[in-house]
């Protein structure tokens, strides 16, 4: 389960992205919608690979306090989610659909999934389950998001990055306790 709240909380980024997506728009067809997804999908997956190896590569010498460190590193992006929450810009970094435009966005809402992948170094997490997991929820969750913009328009943009941002800090505060 906790898993699944991780999954959620990554992919809140790229939900936003989606609803504003939606928003700005449209007219978007279902293989956009589907092109959208895939992005944000395959990126929340890449990214806690590569934190995985290289939090691995030093995660025998931080064994005795990498709760703290997962800690500060949850909470501190947690923090960020919720005070990206209260800028109202997402809409506007929405320039185009093109290949180019989504990798960038895909990029920049996947780096805290680069950090949680450090921090899966320092747990037992099975990682290829937990980014099959965090892919086919990005993925979904980005699905559903886009047709949210579509109808609803960027009402709800700020509110997943609260959720996401929220969600992040109980798992750290949940590390912690357990850690220590």
């Amino acid at each position: 389960m906790e898993l699944i709240l991780i999954a959620i909380a990554l992919a809140m980024d790229s939900v936003a992205v989606s609803i504003a997506t939606g928003a700005k728009f449209k007219t978007i067809s279902f293989s956009d919608t589907i092109k959208v997804a895939l992005f944000f999908g395959i990126f929340q997956g890449l990214m806690p690979v590569i934190g995985y190896f290289l939090g691995s590569t030093f995660a025998e010498y931080v064994d005795s306090f990498d709760h703290y460190i997962a800690f500060v590193i949850l909470v501190y992006l947690g923090y960020r989610m919720i005070k990206e929450g209260m800028q109202d810009e997402i809409e506007e970094e929405v320039e185009n659909l093109k290949n180019k435009t989504l990798f960038i966005l895909a990029i920049a809402t996947s780096i805290d999934a680069l950090a949680v992948g450090i921090t899966f170094s320092f747990q037992s997490i099975d990682i290829l389950y937990a980014v099959t997991l965090i892919t086919l929820i990005t993925f979904f969750l980005c699905v559903i998001a886009v047709y949210i913009g579509k109808a609803l328009g960027g009402f709800l943009e700020s509110k997943a990055e609260y959720l996401g941002g929220g969600i992040l800090i109980l798992l750290a505060v949940k590390i912690l306790v357990n850690g220590i």
